[in-house]
């Protein structure tokens, strides 16, 4: 049995999860740019929400939940796409994709709901397909 629709969803899934690292690495670069953010928060309409270091200090925690999550992630996606390829073990990727978006969707606290839907269904089909019978 072809399993062409699970990998395809498990391969966008994991691309959203390595942009979601790469959007981390960024938040990251912007936390050391201080002139650039100390500019931000001198518009007025973000001066009465945040305070300066509240903003630099969530940017930090922020990025590094985001790289490690979503590297976390993209590693789980990869080992089950090789377990689907070729029809190996669907169960078993089936379960990573499903425990991989429930738990990182969680922890991003939402963040990652796009990457998780692409996994979720991805693992959903793995446990739902059955092989077809040759009569």
């Amino acid at each position: 049995m072809k399993r062409t629709g699970e990998i395809v969803l498990g391969v966008i899934g994991a691309i959203f999860y390595g942009l979601g690292a790469l959007f981390g690495v960024i938040m990251l670069f912007l936390k050391n740019q201080q002139d650039f953010l100390r500019e931000i928060y001198e518009d007025p309409e973000f001066a009465d929400v945040f305070d300066f270091n509240s903003l630099v200090n969530s940017l930090a925690a922020g990025g590094w939940t985001l790289i490690i999550t979503s590297l976390i992630a993209l590693i789980l996606g990869i080992i089950a796409i090789v377990f689907i390829k070729g029809n190996k073990k669907p169960k078993a990727a089936g379960i990573i994709f499903i425990v991989t978006a429930v738990v990182i969707t969680i922890v991003t606290f939402g963040a990652a709901i796009l990457p998780g839907i692409f996994f979720l269904i991805a693992g959903i089909m793995c446990l739902v397909r059955k092989p077809q019978t040759v009569i």
